[in-house]
């Protein structure tokens, strides 16, 4: 690949990572907002400048150590939006609740679909700015869909876990809910163990099979 085409790859993987990064969380922020809570709008973290939503390990160190040891995806996170979830149970209860938990990984899910059908619709590209558009958009559908199925799972602090807990805050089902905040301070732990261990490779290959068929 030529020092060119390299230039235009990482600068499309870059576009499309902060693209779904930053969307996600500030998906978060938006649906609180419409649910009343205007923490996220005070913070001016409704903003799509990507400067106020860039963490320096989740968007800009952890991307390039996957990119340079050739990981056949990226991943990150860019900072959390602040969101009274009191505020947002006051007004729309715990469905509401649910719905910023979820309101990411929606986000993510729709982008999918979208670009998959952009995708769809290509040719081969010509040029230079097509291989850009191609890499973008492939991208896009990659880092869009890692983000989305990650963040479904049911662990802590994923959003996965976060919809749960406010499920079962609605049955009542407190067991539940103590169970998860309990869990809550090794999730990190859990996640790193799953990620680091032949165990991924089971749990991402409904993923990988996705994937194969959307990029076929």
């Amino acid at each position: 690949m030529t020092l060119e085409l390299e230039i235009v790859k990482i600068i499309a993987i870059i576009l499309a990572l902060l693209l779904a990064i930053i969307g996600h969380e500030i998906m978060h922020g938006w649906t609180a907002y419409r649910f009343g809570d205007n923490t996220a709008k005070n913070q001016g973290r409704l903003s799509i400048n990507p400067i106020k939503h860039i963490d320096p390990i989740g968007s800009l160190l952890l991307p390039g150590f996957l990119f340079v040891v050739g990981s056949p995806f990226l991943f990150g996170w860019a900072k959390p939006v602040p969101v009274d979830m009191h505020t947002v149970i006051r007004n729309r209860g715990t469905k509401g609740a649910i719905g910023v938990s979820l309101a990411g990984i929606s986000y993510n899910f729709a982008l999918v679909a979208i670009f998959a059908f952009i995708y769809s619709m290509m040719g081969e590209p010509s040029n230079l700015l097509g291989i850009f558009i191609s890499i973008f958009i492939m991208q896009s559908i990659i880092i869009n869909a890692v983000l989305g199925f990650f963040n479904l799972w049911p662990i802590p602090p994923l959003d996965g876990s976060q919809a749960l807990r406010y499920f079962a805050l609605g049955k009542k089902w407190y067991g539940m809910v103590a169970w998860l905040d309990k869990v809550y301070p090794y999730g990190m732990f859990i996640l790193i163990a799953i990620i680091a261990t032949p165990i991924a490779s089971y749990v991402f290959k409904p993923l990988l099979w996705l994937l194969a068929q959307i990029l076929q």
